[in-house]
This record gives structure tokens, C-alpha cells and sequence, in this order.
């Protein structure tokens, strides 16, 4: 019994190119700064510098445990903002009762009249 044989052909070798990689020239500066002609140093006075200016309407609170002062807006303020968030609240919270009551009350009416309009509209056809 003979065994097939398969006979190749001999490899060739074949050389690989390389590519160089693009370079580009990118362009660069060195920004110019040029100060206004009129410019001119300010005289501040000693311990202003670090101040906050006062704005009207508004108070300083101290935090506890802390060197720090919140900004608070003034009492009349905050009673305005206080009072329109209550009563922006109680209307709705009022128009929500009212109206799931309104709808409460309105199902069976509505109910009863689409019941007795279909009904007439089955006689007349």
C-alpha cells in the first residue's frame, strides 16, 4: 500500500515595504500681551482690600463653630418669600381637594346621561 505524498512548492520570501509616518508642521506663535496705553496702578486704602461691599437688603449671620458669616436676606424679606410660598402651596394643595371631589362627584352623573344618550340614539336607528 503506497502512501499519497503532496510535493509544495518552495517558499518564496517576499520583502515587506515600510511607510514612514506623516509629519506635519504645525504652526505656533508666542502670544503677544501689549497693556493699554492708559494703564495706570490703583491706590487702594489699608484693610479694604479684603472687605466685601455691603449690598443693600442684607444681613450677615455668624455660622456657629466656625469664623464664617452667610449673607441672609433681610426679615421683610423672607416673611414675603415665606408667606407666598405658603399660600402657593395651600391653593394647590386646595384646588387638588377640590377637584378630585368635583370629579367624585360628577362620574354617576355623567355615567346616568351617556347611558340615556346612547339609549336614544339605539331607538332612533
Amino acid at each position: 500500500m503506497e502512501i499519497p505524498t503532496l510535493k509544495l512548492p518552495p517558499v518564496e520570501t517576499i520583502e515587506t515595504i515600510s511607510i514612514p509616518l506623516p509629519t506635519a508642521d504645525v504652526p505656533s506663535y508666542i502670544p503677544l500681551v501689549v497693556p493699554p496705553s492708559d494703564l495706570q496702578a490703583e491706590e487702594e486704602p489699608e484693610g479694604t482690600a479684603s472687605e466685601e461691599p455691603e449690598s443693600p437688603g442684607m444681613r450677615k449671620v455668624d455660622i456657629p463653630f466656625t469664623n464664617k458669616q452667610m449673607p441672609v436676606p433681610e426679615t421683610e424679606i423672607l416673611v414675603t418669600a415665606t408667606t407666598t410660598a405658603v399660600v402657593s402651596v395651600a391653593a394647590t394643595l386646595t384646588a387638588t381637594a377640590a377637584f378630585k371631589y368635583v370629579v367624585t362627584a360628577m362620574k354617576p352623573i355623567l355615567k346616568t346621561t351617556w347611558k340615556k344618550i346612547s339609549q336614544s340614539k339605539k331607538k332612533v336607528s
